[in-house]
């Protein structure tokens, strides 16, 4: 006889096939207007044993007249989970299925035999009205009215707007990416369409409102002498040795910038990563002729490169003006990451460009202290693992990121860690008043170095280079949309959290809201020490929301 089992389980549960995750019962949860709050409806059938059909299930949530999402958790493989260089905060580090996934639901479940199986349940709150509301997800069958079933969850609709996000965040928008998995020509219709569908859940889903800008192709990711298709929004002409620029593409993307909510612009490294030793690639139409005009056979320091720049920038920023974007919402790189091996050409390169941006923000990502001290970089990006010096130092305005070799100890998201390691990081950027949030594969459809396009619901390592979880946050829906990943939404759940303390503090003061972040604690909270269990995170919002509440009634 097969038996159905049906629970609430968190959003910060993963449930993998052949794991009983942790049941919610009497489940009591509050949030702010305009909070999204998210749960997840587990199902599972046992002793089937294949003998009969199984049947489908509708489930409905009523309660509360407000949008409610449904969608499916779906698990996808994963290769290469973990790294050599691991703590012991993991799931597991086996290679195989992980839910990560979530696509649009039908409304419609079906249990699979001696599988555990969720369906990722969201309710947005921005136009509830406060009050006490009484969830119900009901989960009926049409064919066997026995086996339908009732799930309850208690929800407190505070009366407190949740504020509006000041982080700065930048998830790199990789736009060749696109073309390559849709097999779309660069900067068609077709792509513009997709180009537009990608920025929307961007900035709308996924708490993104900085984009990289193609203005040449990112000389990201690529292999030294290797080329990634050719996306660039300016196109560039040499006559007679004089330049010529057509903004055209660029304005369109400041447009669509602009009408979707993204109020910053990261503007593509000027030189290769790693050491900016060589220009970026740069196609140009050179006395009639379409030319590479630029690119790893260029030096960075070369005369030609240094009078093409003169050229351009002026042009380039009296656009982006133009279009909206002003010195406060423009930011531009030199050269991603450099290392002790490349600080003379990194700074070569930076006193190239520097006279060229006067007072422009210039960042790169940098994690050493000294580098810092020493002038290389004069507003740094250090990794969530080494940033401590720049919080003791009291850094102002200091960013932060974290990618594949953040794997010990602080947090990350790949698909073998617990959401709860995602999900503190709401609480690291208040304690540390963190001003941005950077990471680099928002879309990176390719192989390590991108010598190949990869299928990201079959390859989620970029071919064993970087733990699944690291390279993309969304995946590219068949109509050309994104779907979402469970990551990126507990990474909103971060950010609302954020969010939420931000508020607290302007009601209740900091060290009101720092106490209630510490309470039970014994240490103080860091990048690399801080609550484990995901009941903290919850528990710690449901205190925070509750603080909120106390001041706005």
């Amino acid at each position: 006889m097969s038996a159905f089992e049906f629970f609430l389980a968190s959003s910060l549960e993963k449930v993998f096939a052949d794991s009983r995750p942790k049941p919610l019962y009497d489940y009591t949860f509050n949030g702010l207007i305009g909070d999204r709050v998210a749960f997840q409806l587990v199902y599972s059938v046992h002793g089937n044993h294949g003998r009969s059909p199984l049947p489908e299930f509708d489930v409905t949530v009523s309660g509360i007249d407000v949008p409610v999402r449904l969608r499916d958790v779906i698990s996808v493989p994963s290769h290469y989970p973990v790294t050599d260089k691991r703590d012991k905060n993991y799931l597991r580090t086996a290679p195989g299925l992980y839910p990560d996934l979530l696509v649009p639901s039908s409304g419609k479940i079906k249990p699979v035999s001696d599988q555990f199986r969720s369906m990722w349940i969201d309710v947005d709150l921005s136009s509830a009205k406060a009050g006490n509301y009484r969830l119900c997800v009901a989960v009926r069958s049409e064919s066997n009215t026995s086996l339908s079933k009732e799930l309850y969850a208690d929800l407190e609709v505070i009366d407190c707007e949740l504020p509006g996000q000041k982080l700065i965040h930048t998830e790199w928008f990789h736009t060749d990416c696109l073309a390559d998995f849709y097999a779309v020509p660069v900067f068609s219709e077709a792509h513009w369409k997709i180009i537009g569908n990608f920025i929307h859940a961007a900035a709308h889903d996924c708490g993104i409102n900085m984009l990289l800008t193609p203005i040449f192709t990112p000389p990201l990711d690529t292999a030294v002498g290797g080329e990634r298709t050719t996306v660039q929004l300016v196109s560039v002409t040499k006559t007679k040795g004089v330049y010529s620029f057509d903004f055209t593409l660029l304005e369109r993307w400041c447009r669509l910038c602009k009408k979707e909510g993204i109020t910053y612009l990261e503007i593509a490294h000027f030189f290769t990563q790693w050491g900016a030793e060589s220009t970026p690639k740069i196609m140009a139409n050179v006395d009639g002729v379409e030319t590479k005009l630029f690119g790893w056979h260029t030096a960075a320091d070369s005369a030609a490169y240094k009078k093409f720049l003169t050229a351009f920038i002026p042009e380039l920023i009296r656009v982006l003006h133009d279009e909206g974007f002003d010195k406060k919402h423009i930011i531009f790189h030199v050269s991603d990451e450099p290392h002790e091996q490349h600080l003379h050409s990194y700074l070569k390169a930076k006193k190239i460009i520097m006279p060229l941006l006067n007072g422009y923000t210039v960042m790169d990502a940098l994690s050493s202290y000294d580098f810092y001290k020493k002038g290389v970089v004069s507003h740094p990006i250090p990794s969530n693992d080494h940033i401590q010096p720049f919080i003791d130092h009291k850094v102002k305005d200091l960013w932060v990121y974290y990618c594949v070799s953040q794997s010990v100890d602080v947090p990350n998201r790949f698909f073998s860690m617990p959401s709860s390691r995602n999900r503190i990081m709401g609480v690291l950027l208040y304690l540390y008043n963190i001003k941005g949030f950077l990471h680099w594969g928002f879309n990176f459809y390719n192989t390590q170095f991108s010598k190949k396009h990869i299928n990201p619901f079959i390859t989620t390592d970029c071919g064993f280079a970087f733990p699944s979880g690291d390279a993309f946050l969304v995946y590219p829906a068949p109509d050309g949309s994104a779907y979402a990943s469970i990551r990126n939404e507990v990474q909103m759940e971060a950010f609302a959290d954020l969010r939420a303390l931000q508020k607290a503090e302007s009601l209740a003061g900091r060290s009101k809201v720092c106490d209630i972040i510490h309470e039970g604690l014994d240490y103080p909270i860091t990048f690399t020490k801080y609550p484990l269990e995901s009941e903290y995170l919850t528990q710690l919002r449901y205190k925070i929301n509750t603080c909120i509440r106390s001041y706005t009634e």
